[in-house]
């Protein structure tokens, strides 16, 4: 606890058990504050909420066995979506580890591919290292999750070793930070050849806070900007600029203006297949310039023309003195025709559409909130109609795609911002999955805000199923879903239930002026509703669907 209280660390979220007995006992005497959880994986979420909403490593702690096995689906979504994040778990005694004692698991084992670096202590003068190196992992270079897995003996015998106050060094770790200066001035050269130039813009751009170097970037080039689903709010997505978010159910012109771009720039992005689509055709004739911290991310989908090694926000402002205006005036003005001609857009007769909901959130003040998702069908609507212009607002589970990630992350993220308005998108499926923190939330008085898009279905299955599998609908069918806005009451919790349009935006209003603890809209929206514009998986751009088919669709070959 010491070593947590010289960290910084404010509050840690967490589930007890016999084996971390001691740990909590400590909690009695510290100033470190307990979020008691429902259930483990409910608290890696708000760990990951509360790290991506301030940058600070996010907290848990568990006992052994069961607990931290449940910890694992979150470590997942927080390594792939680069998150800091420091897991504590309780273990059996040293003497028992490997006889399958009583709630005995092989932790670090179980979760080696799942975290940045893990440590199983067995030395109680380890743990102001192991702690202080811990901490250093977790929140340097590419962020991740880092597990330390601590026996029962170790926890509550003797420790008299001295705190560690040296600066870290570990061997074989190394945290880019400027580029090659050489290769800044070639990004460079290419730069000033381009006329189609394109900004594509990833989470590394959120974590090292790069946005408004990209934006000047952006202006002196005259360059358009994209951004992934976790690059939202980098760069201020109502920027005239600003072509929202590429990819599978990105905005058909932000699409378009990756296809036909003669240079594209990734900033902290990974050329992931949501994005790529069919690789043998994603920008084959245009010259490719990569920033990553992470070197691993080179050449491990597509080889760049050239890499950057380097925190994005450096990287940046070292290439921003270096650069001109682009010839870009007829690339913008085409850019424009393609606004125009593939706006977003949804039909406004036939019940109520999520993403109305959504587009009315949106309007009626969601800018100004942290908005976190599950994931599916409601995460792309909201993606696509809730425009995000601040860093760090935007919490989404990208690379794992976690159902019930949502709703815990919002309780992290407003523990982490009190003031802010926080809203939680999620689907009827997942929000079931971590609904018990429900209780956490109204017990906290959080004025956390879930919205409940309710359409009975797992969406982003049954539309799949329906484009094609000939709509044989099998696994996506929520028939029995429980009364959402009862099941809120039966936790305390203020809820509304909205059906028709014209209600929207009364009920947004009140949930958004509630401040007396947590509150619940459920929006029974259209059953059988699509996500479009779509690009079928492992398709090219020039196959992306802009509205509802009239006939089934063939699977793409090759696609996942």
């Amino acid at each position: 606890m010491r070593c947590l209280e010289r960290e910084g660390v404010e509050l840690l979220f967490g589930y007890s058990g016999g084996a971390a007995m001691p740990i909590f006992d400590a909690l009695v005497d510290s100033t470190v504050k307990l979020v008691l959880v429902r259930h483990e994986q409910g608290a890696t979420h708000m760990a990951d909420g509360y790290a991506r909403a301030t940058g600070k490593p996010g907290v848990v702690l568990v006992t052994s066995g069961p607990g931290a096995t449940n910890c694992v689906t979150g470590l997942l979504t927080a390594l792939m979506d680069s998150v800091p994040m420091v897991v504590l778990t309780g273990q059996t005694i040293t003497s028992m580890l490997g006889k399958d004692a009583f709630q005995e698991a092989d932790v670090t084992g179980i979760t080696y591919p799942v975290v940045k670096h893990s440590y199983l202590v067995k030395n109680a003068a380890d743990i102001p290292r192991v702690m202080k190196e811990a901490f250093y992992l977790a929140r340097t270079g590419r962020p991740g999750p880092v597990l330390v897995d601590l026996p029962k003996d170790i926890t509550q015998g003797p420790c008299t070793a001295p705190m560690v106050d040296e600066p870290i060094s570990l061997p074989g770790y190394h945290v880019p930070g400027r580029a090659d200066p050489e290769l800044v001035k070639k990004a460079a050269a290419y730069l000033a050849k381009s006329r189609k130039p394109v900004l594509y813009i990833g989470h590394g751009a959120v974590i090292s806070d790069a946005g408004p170097a990209i934006m000047q970037l952006a202006e002196k080039l005259q360059a358009p900007i994209v951004n992934t689903l976790l690059g939202k709010g980098a760069c201020p997505e109502d920027h005239a600029l600003h072509q929202g978010m590429l990819g599978m159910h990105g905005t058909a012109y932000a699409n378009k203006t990756v296809a036909n771009c003669d240079l594209i720039f990734a900033i902290g992005a990974r050329w992931d297949d949501r994005i790529t689509g069919k690789l043998s055709e994603f920008c084959k004739d245009a010259i490719k310039l990569h920033i990553d911290i992470d070197v691993a991310e080179f050449g491990k989908v597509l080889r760049p023309d050239v890499c950057l090694a380097g925190d994005a926000r450096l990287v940046v402002e070292d290439l921003l003195p270096l650069v001109k205006k682009c010839d870009s005036a007829d690339w913008l003005k085409e850019i424009g025709t393609w606004r125009k001609q593939y706006p977003l857009k949804y039909p406004k007769k036939g019940g109520l559409r999520a993403q109305y909901v959504l587009d009315r959130l949106d309007k009626l003040g969601g800018r100004d909130c942290i908005i976190t998702t599950d994931v599916g069908q409601h995460q792309m609507w909201a993606a696509q109609f809730c425009r995000t212009t601040k860093n760090r607002h935007w919490l989404s589970s990208g690379g794992a795609g976690t159902m019930g990630f949502g709703f815990p992350a919002a309780i992290g993220a407003a523990y982490a911002s009190p003031g802010k308005k926080v809203w939680a998108i999620c689907g009827d499926g997942g929000f079931q999955m971590t609904l018990a923190e429900l209780a956490t939330a109204f017990l906290s008085k959080l004025p956390v805000k879930v919205l409940i898009i309710n359409n009975s279905y797992l969406g982003m299955i049954r539309q799949w199923q329906e484009l094609f599998f000939d709509n044989r609908i099998s696994g996506a069918d929520l028939e029995g879903n429980p009364d959402f806005v009862k099941l809120a009451q039966a936790y305390g919790v203020k809820a509304w239930r909205v059906k028709r349009a014209g209600d929207v935006d009364k009920v947004l209003k009140a949930a958004m002026a509630y401040d007396q603890g947590p509150c619940v809209v459920e929006a029974e929206v259209v059953k059988e509703d699509n996500v479009f514009p779509m690009i079928p998986a492992g398709a090219a751009v020039k196959d992306m669907i802009i509205e509802k088919p009239k006939h089934r669709m063939e699977k793409p070959q090759g696609s996942t």
